[in-house]
């Protein structure tokens, strides 16, 4: 078993740790039979702690998470806090959120962009394709434009709510602190590929998924690359960790570690 020391343990492990210390019976998921890391969740045989790298990226990620899905080994949210360095993680709550969470969302350094799709936004609830357009927008409503903005741009905060579709939904629809925040949309040209958990439509994208494409959002594209390659790997080490391989099409697991790593070079180069 993989000893971690506490200082490369990050927002997701300790909400997993908390979650499972209030847990009044064990979490069963599927495959529990199967020998887990404890941190990464997937089989010990195909465990990727020891690849994990972290990005150079200008954003901060917030996860805001639906009760068990932490405790969840095919949950993709954590893969953003493997890594993303700067990334918090809180259990959703419709009575009581999170205090520091609510802080962090407030905080003037940062510029919060809840990533949810457009369709779903509140009467005058700003859209964006772009974190851009998010800052012209204020620009225009202040009437204050100039040449110095650059001066005084905000760390973007990407907030996911992390659970199933429907559950999205409802943290949305009940947390009305995210109704005054834009909404970060866009609409995918590559249709899902997560094979552990399908949402009930195609265009329904796993957190990391989402995570990958808002990169490109803020102008991090290879950011992006890395996170996904990061994901193929997580996927394929599940699949494989569960039998759900069929023989003739096994990839070796190498293959996916090489992507990764030169994806993370081709990221730290831009």
């Amino acid at each position: 078993m993989l000893a971690l020391p506490s200082e490369q343990q990050h927002a997701v492990h300790r909400l997993y740790q908390y979650r499972k210390s209030i847990s009044t019976k064990p979490f069963a998921a599927r495959g529990m039979k199967l020998i887990r890391c404890p941190w990464c969740l997937l089989g010990e045989l195909f465990c990727t702690c020891e690849h994990r790298q972290y990005l150079n990226t200008s954003a901060n990620f917030m996860l805001i998470m639906y009760d068990d899905e932490v405790l969840k080994p095919t949950n993709s949210g954590r893969l953003i806090a493997d890594t993303v360095p700067n990334t918090s993680a809180f259990l959703w709550s419709r009575i009581e959120p999170n205090k520091q969470m609510v802080e962090m969302i407030n905080d003037p350094q940062y510029q919060p962009l809840l990533i949810f799709p457009a369709q779903y936004a509140q009467e005058g609830q700003l859209v964006v394709e772009h974190i851009d357009q998010v800052t012209h927008a204020v620009e225009c409503d202040k009437l204050e434009i100039n040449s110095d903005t650059t001066k005084n741009k905000k760390i973007p905060l990407l907030i996911l709510l992390d659970g199933s579709w429907r559950q999205a939904i409802k943290m949305f629809r009940k947390s009305p602190y995210l109704h005054e925040l834009p909404l970060l949309s866009f609409n995918p040209e590559t249709l899902a590929t997560y094979e552990l958990r399908k949402g009930s439509h195609d265009f329904q994208l796993s957190t990391a998924e989402v995570a990958a494409l808002a990169f490109s959002a803020i102008n991090e594209p290879k950011n992006g690359e890395a996170l996904s390659t990061w994901f193929d790997l997580f996927v394929e080490s599940s699949l494989l960790g569960r039998n759900r391989r069929l023989k003739e099409d096994i990839v070796p697991i190498e293959n996916y570690i090489d992507k990764f790593k030169q994806a993370m070079i081709k990221a730290n180069e831009a």
